[in-house]
């Protein structure tokens, strides 16, 4: 078999396992026939999401009952989405996207609140029993191993703990490198079906995140190593970092601005103590061009998220530099980043593994960045109180730096009366008077 992956060829010598390879592959639509009512199955997420083999699957559900589909981040089409799916196949999310926003808000779909670093841990510890895995591939090497590509965090445990694994063989998977490999031997069936990975252009950032951008870039000092998320502020901060030297990446992602700045010989992971000269994540996301970047390059190591998230791990880096966002903070410092209210909007990620580790790292900084308002202005994201019934994320004792457009407020050992001024300094002049005065009616005058 021989499959091209733009202008990089996937080899596969047949010479000891094509007899394995052969006897193991099976239509999709055959692989849909695997589950069972009342299965558990995992499979894998974000640009690896398996939108056809969630299709076959969705054309059964008169057939099944109580099926469970675990997940991270599902990206493109969301066959399971139709109400029509009640009590026959349902979302298990560890990470709640726009697909199965609607479903868990109503009830339909479940939502397993987690950090990053622990769901591995939820699958080998046999909390969840997985009873088919279903997760996309690269196509074998001469020696028979296929590379998990762009998504690894849980998928590797999934593959080793569950009970039928199969693997969706993509010509268009990069070939990535680190704890990603499955040899042809460890899997049940094959399913041969190339179809491009969910691409996320790269989003354009605002004035105000820009703004927010030029108040971190001078927490970053050379040497540093980073750990940046999705979105307009971590593009706007990569985007600020022309002159800085040698910058490494701890991430759980890889974006395209990563791309850029290694382009630019910004990031160099030249100085890393931790994994010297390699780019640390446990999975990418981006445009085809970032998934050309990765495949075969041993800048990059991915590694499953119990290892990339565990706050220990990221400590060893020195300078290590977390910048995560949130929905909204109280004046406290406690920061809701995964409700809207009790509603469900998104999930815990690695926001709090990275905010230990990166406090806990020699030289390094945990910030949380938003704007200070939303809905045009209208509604401060600094407040008094967070709305009744959210979450509380990442806790007020966790919080070093908050960083919004007016400026940064540093919480570190500050006590509450402390830590509501330094945060009104920096919320919209329009709601620092009112906020001022709430905080004399709860904390009084010293």
């Amino acid at each position: 078999m021989q499959a091209i992956f733009n202008n990089v060829v996937h080899s596969f010598n047949p010479t000891h396992f094509t007899q394995d390879y052969k006897s193991k592959s099976i239509s999709m639509d055959r692989a849909a026939l695997l589950v069972h009512s009342g299965d558990n199955v995992f499979v894998s997420g974000n640009a690896a999401s398996p939108t056809e083999f969630l299709r076959q699957l969705a054309k059964r559900k008169d057939e099944l009952k109580d099926v469970s589909i675990f997940h991270l981040l599902l990206l493109g089409e969301d066959p399971l989405a139709d109400d029509s799916m009640r009590g026959h196949i349902h979302h298990a999310a560890f990470f709640v996207g726009h697909a199965e926003r609607e479903a868990v808000i109503k009830g339909r779909a479940d939502y397993i609140p987690i950090f990053l670093s622990e769901i591995p841990a939820v699958i080998t510890s046999g909390v969840k029993i997985m009873n088919v895995v279903f997760v996309m591939v690269s196509p074998p090497d001469e020696y028979g191993y296929m590379s998990l590509g762009v998504e690894c965090a849980a998928s590797k445990a999934a593959v080793d703990y569950g009970k039928t694994i199969v693997v969706q063989v993509n010509e268009f998977m990069p070939r990535t490198h680190g704890d990603t490999f499955i040899h042809i031997s460890d899997v049940d069936y094959i399913v041969e079906h190339s179809e491009h990975l969910v691409e996320l252009e790269i989003p354009e950032f605002t004035d105000v995140e820009h703004r927010i951008a030029q108040h971190i870039a001078p927490l970053i000092e050379d040497g540093a190593t980073l750990q940046l998320g999705i979105g307009g502020i971590p593009n706007a901060v990569l985007s600020e970092l022309d002159g800085k030297k040698d910058l490494g990446i701890h991430t759980e992602m890889v974006s395209d601005g990563v791309l850029l700045a290694i382009e630019k010989g910004i990031v160099t992971n030249a100085r890393k103590n931790f994994h010297p000269k390699k780019a640390v994540a446990t999975f990418v996301l981006g445009t085809r061009r970032l998934y050309e970047f990765v495949n075969d390059n041993p800048m990059f190591e991915f590694l499953p998220a119990d290892y990339t998230n565990n706050p220990f791990n990221i400590a060893q880096n020195e300078k290590m530099i977390s910048i995560n966002s949130a929905i909204e903070i109280d004046i406290t410092g406690q920061v809701c980043a995964d409700s809207m209210g009790p509603l469900i909007y998104s999930g815990f990620g690695g926001q709090l593994d990275f905010v230990r580790g990166a406090s806990a790292s020699k030289g390094g900084k945990a910030i949380i960045a938003l704007p200070s308002t939303a809905k045009n202005g209208t509604v401060s994201r600094i407040v008094m109180y967070l709305k009744h019934g959210s979450g509380v994320v990442t806790t007020r004792g966790d919080v070093r730096y908050v960083v919004t457009e007016y400026g940064v407020a540093s919480l570190f050992g500050k006590n509450l009366r402390e830590r509501a001024k330094a945060l009104i300094s920096i919320a919209h002049p329009d709601f620092r008077e009112e906020l001022e005065k709430d905080v004399r009616i709860r904390f009084g005058t010293p």
